[in-house]
Order: structure tokens, then sequence, then C-alpha cells
């Protein structure tokens, strides 16, 4: 049996990295998993990657009117849902204050900040007893990184929304719980020296791959997690530690 056999999951921006990586162990865990994406090709691209009960929804997670019909798919066919996993993000994490624009403040904070927090109430009514919701930041809305003021200030908010949801959802015995992954290696291009810099401060030597995310958020998505609650799940080689 699967951790997550006969549950219904929710990925957004899950064409590549951490959130592709689980979608398909959510995938061969037994969910029935639908992801977004906001280019129909690499959407598509994903579906066939992760094969199995997967469902593939275009759409721009800052978006209302494309939640909207993500959230009209997921209760036409299924009716629930049993697992959120609100990873679709954006922003410039080499962005110092003084090149910080309005357009820049605003499109990081419509995906981040907004988009999951629209997210998570267009999904609210169908929202199973005892669902979890997961919300992805990172450890530099921690760490006070020089050049991440929007982009970490956007990702705060979830700490935040965490807190609160938790406390306002707890009637109906849903879970919400936050992963801040430290440097993790996807295909998102970083500075020139950006990389090593941050290695340097990483104890465990190394950035971490996609798929250490994936198992940390299946451990808050099944019935391992049942009493984690509110709690900010840190997957960063100890970066934000020490």
């Amino acid at each position: 049996m699967g951790k997550l056999d006969g549950k219904v999951a929710v990925i957004t921006g899950a064409t590549s990295g951490m959130a592709l990586a689980t979608a398909k162990l959510f995938v061969a865990e037994g969910a029935q998993v639908v992801i977004t994406g906001r280019r129909k090709d690499v959407l598509d691209e994903a579906v066939a990657a992760i094969g199995g009960d997967v469902t593939g929804v275009q759409g721009d997670a800052g978006d209302l009117a494309d939640l909207d019909r993500l959230v009209e798919l997921v209760a036409q066919r299924f009716g629930r849902v049993d697992v959120v996993f609100a990873s679709a993000g954006t922003g410039n994490p080499a962005e110092p204050l003084p090149a910080v624009t309005p357009e820049s403040f605003d499109a990081t904070f419509a995906v981040n900040a907004r988009g999951t927090l629209f997210l998570v109430q267009r999904l609210l009514p169908l929202l199973s007893t005892g669902a979890s919701v997961i919300l992805n930041s990172t450890v530099s809305a921690s760490k006070g990184m020089p050049g991440t003021t929007v982009y970490a200030a956007s990702k705060a908010a979830l700490r935040a929304y965490a807190r609160v949801w938790t406390a306002e959802l707890a009637d109906r015995d849903i879970r919400v719980n936050i992963i801040s992954p430290g440097p993790i290696d996807t295909s998102v291009e970083l500075p020139d020296g950006l990389v090593e810099r941050i290695v340097e401060q990483v104890p465990a030597g190394r950035r971490g791959e996609p798929s250490e995310i994936a198992t940390a958020a299946l451990f808050l998505a099944s019935s391992d997690s049942t009493f984690v609650r509110g709690t900010e799940l840190f997957v960063d080689g100890g970066v934000a530690q020490v």
C-alpha cells in the first residue's frame, strides 16, 4: 500500500524541480494528482514524465480566473481534495533594494502571497476532513540574505498563513504546514558565483535534491504527520539553523 492511496492531491507549479519531483512521488504512493503550470507544452511534458494518475491544468498561479478553472475541474472530476501543495512561486533572489520596482514587487507578491492565499481559499469547500495543506516557502524568508527583499517578504507571508489557518481550520482537522527549502539543485539559473557562495554556508556541504523536498512533502501529506500543525519544516542542509 502507498502512503497516499485513494488521496486526491493538487500541486501547483509542478512542471519542474521540487514540485515535479513531489508529483512523481505522490503518484507512486497512490495519489490521484492534479498539477498546474503556465506553459502548455511544458505542462504536457511534465504529465508524460510523471505518468500514472495525473491531470494537468494550464494556468497562472497568480490569476484568479485560472484558479477558479482549476477548482471547477477538481470539483467536477474528484469532488474533494485531500492534499494541497502550494508550490508555485516566482521572484528574483538577486534583486537588491535599490533595484526593486513596483512592477517586480507586484509580480512577485501576486504569485507567492496572493496566489497562495486565494488557491487555498478557493479550495476550502473541497478540502476533506483531515486534509493536509503544505505551503512551499524558502530559507530566504528567515536568513535576511542580501538581494532577497521582495522574494523573502512574499514567502514570509506564508509563515503567517500557516499559523492563522491552523487555528481557523482546526474544527475541520485540517493541518497546515510549511516546507522551507534551502539551496536546491533545480533548473533555475542563478548569477555566476552565487551557488558557490551559498553552498559554502551549508553545513551539509552541497545543494539539496528535489527528491529531498518531495520526501518531506510526502511526510506532511501522509498520516505520518497527523500531529504536526502550523510547523515550518526546514529542508536546508542546516543553513538556516547555524
